[in-house]
C-alpha cells in the first residue's frame, strides 16, 4: 500500500498508480459494507459482488507494495538502506494499525479487549521479513515466494493441525502466522502466511519493469493469463488449493480470504497483472483521478476509514438514531449484531461510497502535489 516518491528524474509508472488507485476506491465499497451492517457475501447476488470485487484489493496491495520496495531499492542503489527503509517502515505501520487506525475503526478507546491486527498491520511485519529476504538473490526470493503462496494449502490436508498446534502452546503464534482468530484481547484478520509470499513476488516483479516496454507486456500477460487459467483448472476441477467446495457459480467464486488460498490469489492477482500493460497508456479524467489517489495509498487508506465511520454516524442520526451506540463498537471484527432496523440498502452503501470518494479526492491531490514537489523524509512515512 505505500509507495516511495519517485526519483527526481524518473517518471512515475502510470499503470502502478491507476491500478494502486482502483483497489483503493474498491477496498472504500469494503469498508462502507461494515458499517452499513451488510453481511459479507450473501445472500443476494448484489451483496456477493459487492463483496467479492474488493477481494482484489489486499492482494494488489501487498503484491503492490513488493513491487514498491524492489523499485525504491533500485533508487537507493544499496541493499543495507532499503533493508533500513523496510525495518523502519514496517514498524510504523504495525504501531498505526494498533493504535490510531484502531480508533478510527471503532471510535471508542478500550485498548485494552480490542486490538486490531488487519491488513497495514500484516503488511508491516511482511515489510520487516522481507528485509531478510532481499538479501538472497531475487530468483530465491521469487523462489520462496512461490513456495508459501503455492504450498501453504497442503494445511487442507491436515485436519488436526489447528488442535496440534493448541496442543502443543503455540497456538498464539499459529494463529498470528497462518490461522487467525483471537489471541486475548488481539483479534487477527489477516496473518502473515500466505501475504509475506505475495510481497515476495511483488519484489520478484519489480524486475518486469527494468525490461523493454514490449518484453514487459508480453510477461504481464503470460503471467496474469497463466495464474487465470490456473485458478480455473484448479477451481473446476476441484484438484487443489482451496479448502471451500461449490456446486454453483457463485460458490465457484467465492474462494477462502482468510487465510487468502492458492485460488483466491490466482482469482484476484492474474486480472491484476494482466491490467498493468493495458493501463500503461492509460488517459483521461478517471485515469487521472484514480492515479490521484494511487500516488498516496496510505494517506488515503489513513483518512478513509474516519470519514466512512463519521458519514455513518450521519446516516444512522438520520435513518435510526437508536443504533449510533452501534457505530461505537469493535469493528469490523467484533462487534454485536446489528441492531433491527438499522441495515442499509445497497444503492445507500454505494451513494455514501460515492460521497466518501468525493470527499478524499481533494485532500489526496493536495498531498500527492506536496510529495511530488517535496522530498522531506517524514512524507515518505505517509
Amino acid at each position: 500500500m505505500t509507495t516511495p516518491s519517485a526519483a527526481p528524474g524518473r517518471p512515475r509508472i502510470m499503470a502502478l498508480d491507476v491500478i494502486r488507485g482502483g483497489v483503493m476506491v474498491l477496498m472504500a465499497i469494503d469498508h462502507v459494507r461494515v458499517y452499513a451492517g451488510i453481511p459479507a457475501g450473501g445472500p443476494t447476488p448484489g451483496v456477493f459482488f459487492t463483496r467479492w470485487i474488493t477481494h482484489f484489493c489486499a492482494p494488489a496491495f501487498v503484491f503492490l507494495a513488493g513491487t514498491a520496495a524492489f523499485l525504491h531499492g533500485q533508487r537507493l542503489g544499496s541493499r543495507g538502506a532499503l533493508t533500513r527503509f523496510l525495518v523502519t517502515r514496517g514498524a510504523w505501520l504495525i504501531l498505526l494499525e494498533l493504535t490510531l487506525i484502531r480508533l478510527a475503526w471503532t471510535f471508542n478507546v478500550d485498548y485494552s479487549h480490542y486490538l486490531l491486527a488487519g491488513v497495514i498491520w500484516m503488511i508491516g511485519w511482511c515489510m520487516i521479513l522481507l528485509a531478510l529476504l532481499i538479501r538472497l538473490p531475487v530468483g530465491a526470493v521469487t523462489a520462496i515466494g512461490a513456495a508459501i503462496v503455492g504450498l501453504h494449502n497442503l494445511t487442507d490436508f491436515m485436519p488436526g493441525l489447528r488442535d496440534d498446534a493448541a496442543g502443543s502452546g503455540m497456538a498464539w503464534l499459529w494463529t498470528f502466522l497462518y490461522f487467525g482468530g483471537a489471541v486475548g484481547p488481539v483479534a487477527v484478520l489477516y496473518s502473515i502466511i500466505p501475504w509475506i509470499g505475495v510481497m515476495a513476488l511483488g519484489y520478484a516483479f519489480g524486475r518486469v519493469f527494468q525490461l523493454a516496454p514490449a518484453r514487459r507486456r508480453t510477461l504481464c500477460f503470460a503471467i496474469g493469463g497463466g495464474a487465470m487459467a490456473l485458478f480455473l483448472v484448479l477451481r473446476g476441477l476441484r484438484l487443489y488449493g482451496d479448502p471451500r467446495p461449490w456446486t454453483g457459480a457463485l460458490e465457484f467464486l467465492a474462494t477462502n480470504k482468510y487465510p487468502a488460498s492458492l485460488l483466491f490469489l490466482l482469482m484476484t492477482l492474474g486480472p491484476t497483472i494482466a491490467l498493468v500493460p493495458l493501463l500503461e497508456r492509460a488517459r483521461g479524467w478517471w485515469a487521472d483521478a484514480l492515479a490521484v489517489f494511487g500516488r498516496v495509498p496510505f494517506f488515503f487508506y489513513l483518512l478513509h476509514i474516519p470519514v466512512i465511520h463519521l458519514l455513518a454516524i450521519l446516516v444512522a442520526r438520520v435513518r435510526a438514531p437508536a443504533a449510533i451506540s452501534w457505530l461505537f463498537e469493535n469493528h469490523p471484527m467484533w462487534p454485536p449484531e446489528v441492531p433491527p432496523g438499522y441495515q442499509w440498502s445497497l444503492l445507500l452503501l454505494y451513494l455514501v461510497f460515492a460521497v466518501t470518494i468525493v470527499i478524499l479526492y481533494f485532500p489526496c491531490r493536495w498531498f500527492a502535489d506536496l510529495k511530488a514537489h517535496r522530498r522531506d523524509k517524514w512524507l515518505s512515512y505517509l
